[in-house]
């Protein structure tokens, strides 16, 4: 469920500090664990590590991610493969 209006868009204070601490252009790496906060157009051209539960995952902000979550660009749970007996014999295929 989207925030209210009238509310506007969560920013965490602590980020945006960071990020006008930073001077564009730099290698530098904004970590966070706040997966709730939202991308706003300063933030764009950072390199971002957000805290998925196990890991940082790094990644750079562009222009069309302006209004996402942080959270959507690390992900919790990896996709190890399909089960059943289909998969199977596809990878037997692909040994031989």
């Amino acid at each position: 469920m989207a925030r209210s209006l009238k509310k506007g868009p969560y920013v965490d204070p602590k980020i945006i500090k960071k990020v006008k601490d930073l001077i564009p252009g730099t290698k530098a790496v904004v970590k966070t664990w706040s997966r709730s906060c939202t991308i706003t157009p300063e933030m764009v051209g950072f390199k971002f590590a957000v805290h998925n539960g196990r890991e940082f995952v790094e990644f750079s902000v562009i222009e069309n991610m302006v209004g996402h979550k942080l959270g959507e660009f690390s992900p919790t749970r990896k996709f190890l493969r399909h089960g059943g007996k289909m998969q199977k014999d596809k990878e037997a295929e692909k040994k031989k």
